[in-house]
């Protein structure tokens, strides 16, 4: 399974617009003393704000992942403190290499006792310290909010993943249920009429083609799935007695919509499986119709009690798959309903789905 393709970093302008808010307040505050800096202090400056930007990568492209991502607290923590002690050290020696105190002192214009360099010393290197942990804490952040991105980006493509092969499972079980039920017929056919079983095959190829090709776009056109499912009515009508009445009415006017293929065949294929006698008088009504942007199918069958059609698992997978794949495809934007009505001895089940 190949690794899901996320953003590792923020967009550019989000970092130049973070780093150009820590230059201001690295500058602001000192300019705010109105009085005339040396070189030195803007040197050590400019080598402070390079330290913590690197102390920032640092922590959101290794310590992060490394320690913290993975519950090594005690190492993410450790090596953070270690950043911010050598942050100080080279602070402070940049300071001694620059002659950073005595300039200050002239800028100042005033006198400083003994220890005076060792408290100014202090001073500023607990403010570039605490600025230091400030920066480890926003980086810290930064590094948690691309983490759980990446993490919620990774779970939706294991989802989509997973919806997709279970769509060409369920897929692959309905288009062989049906197939070798056609197969059946059509050998039982031979027997009887020659020339019929030819056309019979003619119409399974044609079929066979929608099938291996149309469906595998994910989509098909609604008149395209009606045709095949009369193609399908035809095919079946070969092998029915006189006893059996069959009726399909596609929408008037049809409006072409993009749907899931092969959604209407399991209904159609279990009124044919369980509806149909060849010996007491049956019938399979089947009614498709539009109203703006829904779609119905409603289908009717002679209902025989010893050939009870529910949607459970011991009554073939058609139905059952069905539901599923609308499940997948159509999440609360269709209602299927399933049922019995014994007085009239009839079964239905009605689809109405929202395609846009």
């Amino acid at each position: 399974m190949d690794t899901p393709t996320v953003r590792k970093y923020p967009p550019f302008f989000l970092h130049l617009l973070g780093w150009s808010f820590l230059a201001l307040f690295l500058m602001w505050q000192p300019l705010s003393w109105q009085i005339e800096f040396p070189v030195s202090f803007w040197i050590k400056q400019a080598v402070l704000f390079t330290l913590l930007i690197t102390i920032f990568y640092l922590n959101v492209y290794l310590w992060f992942p490394r320690f913290l991502a993975k519950n090594r607290y005690g190492r993410f923590i450790l090596f953070n403190m270690i950043s911010v002690v050598l942050l100080a050290v080279m602070m402070e020696q940049v300071k001694i290499f620059i002659n950073h105190s005595e300039q200050m002192d002239r800028a100042f214009k005033m006198a400083r006792e003994a220890n005076g360099d060792k408290k100014t010393h202090d001073r500023l290197d607990y403010f570039s310290m605490l600025t230091a942990l400030i920066i480890i804490g926003i980086s810290t952040s930064v590094a948690a909010v691309q983490n759980a991105e990446r993490d919620k980006q990774y779970r939706q493509n294991l989802e989509q993943e997973k919806i997709n092969s279970e769509l060409s499972f369920l897929k692959a079980q309905i288009n062989p249920h049906f197939f070798f039920n056609t197969l059946n017929n059509i050998y039982a056919l031979t027997v009887i009429d020659v020339e019929a079983a030819r056309e019979a095959l003619h119409k399974l190829s044609r079929m066979m083609r929608y099938v291996l090709y149309e469906t595998q776009h994910g989509t098909v056109l609604l008149s395209q799935e009606i045709a095949f499912a009369q193609d399908y009515i035809q095919l079946m009508q070969l092998r029915l007695t006189d006893k059996v009445s069959v009726s399909l009415k596609p929408p008037h006017p049809l409006h072409d919509v993009s749907i899931a293929p092969m959604l209407f065949l399991p209904f159609i294929e279990n009124a044919f499986k369980h509806g149909v006698s060849a010996v007491q008088p049956s019938h399979i009504d089947i009614k498709i119709w539009q109203e703006g942007h829904k779609v119905y199918i409603d289908v009717r069958n002679t209902l025989f009690t010893e050939k009870r059609t529910v949607l459970d698992e011991s009554n073939g997978i058609g139905l059952t798959n069905t539901q599923r794949r609308l499940d997948l495809l159509y999440p609360g934007k269709y209602q299927l309903d399933v049922s019995e009505n014994t007085d009239e001895k009839e079964f239905e089940v009605h689809l109405e789905l929202q395609t846009a």
